[in-house]
């Protein structure tokens, strides 16, 4: 990738992204499992350094339950445990996000802000409860759905596409008295939809790209993306191999998902959720091995997704690492995006709809 020095301080809000190195052995040996735990990561001085030399103000991590045999709230409770221990170990580093104004104090103190959050919502179960127990822990993004169908809807892999529960309903509502983000990504697209009709506070997308340019199921429709928009929300464009028929999406992809979205959606509700980390592995042969046995496990447990492959890295070649957002912000410049619109796109609009969001 070319290094690129960006022409001005942008504020980098990661709307969806990974803190781990690995190139780490202990990250290495967990990279072909079908799921791994935030106990799989490496957070070490490289982690630490590149996150802030490509200029990340904050991230908003995967924690919890997506999949596997844990039993999903225990589960959800340790890895918020392991998390609040990472913090408190790099305490001069990283720190937790509640609002969005710790998203400007983090940038101010020269930190990562941290955001915890879900990517299937089923550690909530049976009990309503459970979300504000979540909210307490400091949980500030809630995805209703993996892949597939749970208790509270559909996921974009579930052919049925019936959309959202009762209990989904009711779950919408009390993610709202809490003032709690309502992510749809990987939701099908009648939960997705019918989410963004009921829920009383603006809705988001936060790692998706645009279905009319690659007709894939983890892509938003139009109608979707409008919608989300039109109520006051987000949506995050990934550096996934979605992004192009293929399944080797390019930087170019990335940059028409964005203008496409944008489009769409308007100037104001874009942002990035790159779906990654900032640090690259070192040896792509090696991380090819790892990767076919982790689809092939995916596979297996019926979670993948269309678009998935052993030949399909899940990130952006010519887009990834240190450089990255430097990268991103050449190429819209390059597009003829102005600095005012880049500002929101890296990261503004992420924080002003936290704004509207995190509020007690």
């Amino acid at each position: 990738m070319t290094s690129a020095t960006p022409t001005h301080d942008y504020m980098i809000v990661n709307a969806l992204g990974v803190l781990d190195n690995p190139n780490a052995p202990h990250s290495a040996a967990a990279a072909g499992k079908l799921s791994q735990t935030s106990e799989d990561l490496t957070v070490d001085a490289r982690t630490l350094a590149e996150a802030r030399a490509s200029g990340l103000t904050a991230v908003n991590i995967t924690l919890g339950y997506v999949m596997g045999e844990m039993e999903p709230y225990e589960h959800t409770l340790h890895e918020i445990a392991v998390w609040d221990t990472i913090l408190r170990d790099n305490a001069a580093d990283l720190v937790k996000v509640r609002s969005a104004a710790d998203l400007r104090q983090a940038r101010r103190d020269g930190r990562i802000g941290v955001i915890y959050g879900f990517q299937n919502a089923v550690a909530i179960g049976d009990d309503i409860t459970r979300v504000d127990t979540f909210d307490q822990l400091g949980v500030r993004v809630v995805q209703l759905t993996y892949n597939q169908a749970n208790a509270l809807g559909d996921g974009s892999m579930e052919p049925r596409n019936r959309g959202l529960t009762h209990f989904g309903r009711e779950v919408v509502e009390r993610l709202n008295d809490r003032h709690l983000m309502v992510d749809l990504s990987h939701s099908g697209e009648r939960t997705c939809l019918e989410a963004a009709r009921i829920s009383r506070q603006p809705v988001s997308v936060n790692h998706t790209g645009c279905r009319a340019l690659t007709d894939l199921p983890r892509n938003k429709t139009d109608e979707e993306l409008r919608l989300v928009a039109s109520r006051g929300g987000f949506v995050g464009i990934y550096f996934m191999p979605f992004l192009n028929p293929s399944g080797h999406a390019r930087a170019a992809d990335v940059v028409e998902h964005i203008d496409h979205a944008v489009s769409v959606c308007g100037e104001d509700h874009v942002g990035i959720g790159t779906d990654g980390p900032v640090t690259a592995a070192d040896d792509l042969d090696a991380y090819r091995a790892d990767l076919a046995e982790q689809i092939a496990r995916r596979r297996e447990a019926g979670v993948s997704a269309t678009g998935e492959g052993d030949d399909a890295y899940p990130f952006v070649v010519d887009l990834r690492g240190v450089d990255q957002f430097r990268e991103l912000i050449r190429l819209l410049e390059q597009r003829g995006y102005r600095s005012e619109r880049i500002e929101k796109i890296l990261g503004k609009n992420f924080t002003d709809y936290a704004e509207r969001i995190w509020t007690s």
